[in-house]
């Protein structure tokens, strides 16, 4: 049972329902961690907001989730890696080497995804004071300073997620169990 309520379409503060409604008819149900979110409106908005902004940065729908798993594999959420690995298999089609790479945060495939990977665990860990040879690395490997700030957008919006699940110890839903994760020891 999760620690904070998980609010629905019809217990949620009224300024956050128009959320909840626009979620139920993109996803087909409310995933709980929006219900989480729910408890404090101006929350919600801001993760489906920012959710929106990062789909139109420079990376790819692959690249956006390496950084999203990446990042909630670091912060242990539960909820997020499942949530992210149903769109990278759902939305991305990416190959499963990929996404189980990304889960168990072993090497992955490809050595763009994975310079990717590594830039965003040496931005978590360092919060954002990565070296000079982590900076030169990932621009090595094809990135630009676009994508240095668009990593720490993607850790940012994660955050928020991250550690409100974390915290919450969201339930995860039905729809998503086939895609359940759970923390390394």
């Amino acid at each position: 049972m999760s620690r904070l309520t998980v609010q629905s379409i019809e217990s949620a503060p009224e300024a956050s329902r128009p959320y909840l409604e626009k979620a139920k008819v993109k996803n087909g149900f409310v995933p709980n961690l929006l219900g989480v979110l729910a408890n404090a409106p101006t929350a919600v908005e801001t993760y489906l907001t920012v959710t929106e902004i990062n789909s139109r940065s420079s990376f790819t729908l692959a690249e956006r989730e390496v950084v999203q798993i990446t990042a909630a594999t670091n912060h242990g959420c539960t909820f997020c890696v499942a949530g992210h690995t149903a769109i990278a298999y759902k939305q991305g089609k990416l190959p499963s080497d990929l996404v189980e790479g990304l889960r168990q945060q072993t090497a992955l495939p490809d050595a763009k995804l994975e310079a990717l990977a590594t830039f965003t665990r040496a931005i978590i860990r360092s919060k954002g004071a990565v070296s000079d040879a982590e900076l030169a690395a990932f621009k090595a490997a094809g990135y630009g300073e676009q994508q240095v700030i668009e990593v720490i957008l993607g850790v940012a919006l994660a955050t928020l997620c991250n550690f409100s699940n974390v915290l919450a110890d969201t339930e995860l839903n039905l729809e998503l169990a086939a895609y359940r994760w759970e923390r390394q020891a």
